[in-house]
């Protein structure tokens, strides 16, 4: 069993790695960089180029969903994107936001911070910045946030609860999360579950859906609502970097266990008075 810090250790370098490679190589893993089939590509990320504010130089191929798209992100807004990569979601945002809001990214890799704001000064945006964070300790001031997004990043994260509670502390009063991601809803073989590359490719650092979806309720979420839902099919051209002829047998022979959800849920408003709750 890794520790926390070798797992964001981990995961901080194969990222790293990604931010400095040619996006067109991350069209081969799980989740972006390695040596998996398109077929997974093409079936964890989808394509965002029909979005307005899309920018091909911030799209690493790393989601699982469009979390901006289902975000109801108004003008004026402030968004926030949690591990926002080269910017994908957060240029996506500023289109929503407009002018007269602020969209802020947040990710622990310093190569994808470098290479988000060289994207955000070649769009010459002067309402979108990023910051070097933890998501476990977001650089962020309570109660700033309209709207916040992430992709395919919160179960990279240990410490889900203590993620999903700063999510809470930096959404204002009435404020919502659209939140895309990797859920399980059965287990995985051992070998997947301890397998590097399958972890930083967001499979093997998922959890059950009903513990996710509880996370989110426990740090004090209402109208938690799934907004889009789909099957993810591992092809056989990566089980068999983990698994025997056999073992892929029974494995494909069990309905499918991975899941992409976007999942949407509101931090309830401040009670005005007392006993008005």
């Amino acid at each position: 069993m890794k520790t926390t810090n070798e797992i964001k250790e981990m995961v901080k370098q194969k990222y790293s790695e990604i931010a400095l490679q040619d996006p067109a190589l991350n069209a081969s893993s799980c989740c972006g960089s390695g040596s998996c089939s398109t077929e997974v590509y093409n079936i964890m990320s989808d394509e965002y180029n029909h979005l307005e504010g899309y920018n091909p130089d911030a799209d690493l191929k790393l989601g699982c969903g469009i979390p901006t798209e289902f975000a109801k992100i108004k003008k004026g807004d402030t968004v926030i994107d949690l591990g926002s990569g080269a910017g994908n979601d957060c240029f996506v945002a500023r289109h929503e936001t407009g002018e007269s809001g602020k969209v802020i990214g947040i990710d622990f890799t310093e190569a994808m911070i470098d290479r988000a704001r060289e994207n955000a000064e070649k769009l010459g945006f002067n309402n979108v910045e990023f910051r070097l964070g933890d998501i476990e300790k977001i650089p962020v001031t309570a109660n700033v946030a309209n709207v916040v997004v992430s992709n395919c990043v919160m179960n990279l994260v240990p410490d889900k609860p203590k993620a999903f509670s700063e999510v809470f502390r930096i959404l204002k009063p009435g404020g919502h999360f659209s939140i895309s991601d990797i859920v399980l809803t059965g287990d995985l073989p051992e070998r997947i579950k301890n397998a590097a590359e399958m972890y930083a490719g967001c499979v093997a650092s998922a959890i059950q859906k009903e513990d996710y979806l509880a996370i989110i309720s426990n740090a004090g979420f209402s109208n938690i609502t799934l907004q889009k839902e789909k099957p993810i099919i591992i092809p056989d051209d990566i089980l068999k970097d983990y698994l025997n002829a056999e073992e892929i047998v029974i494995y494909k022979s069990n309905p499918c266990i991975i899941f992409s959800i976007t999942v949407y849920a509101e931090k309830p408003d401040a009670c005005c008075s007392p006993g008005c709750c």
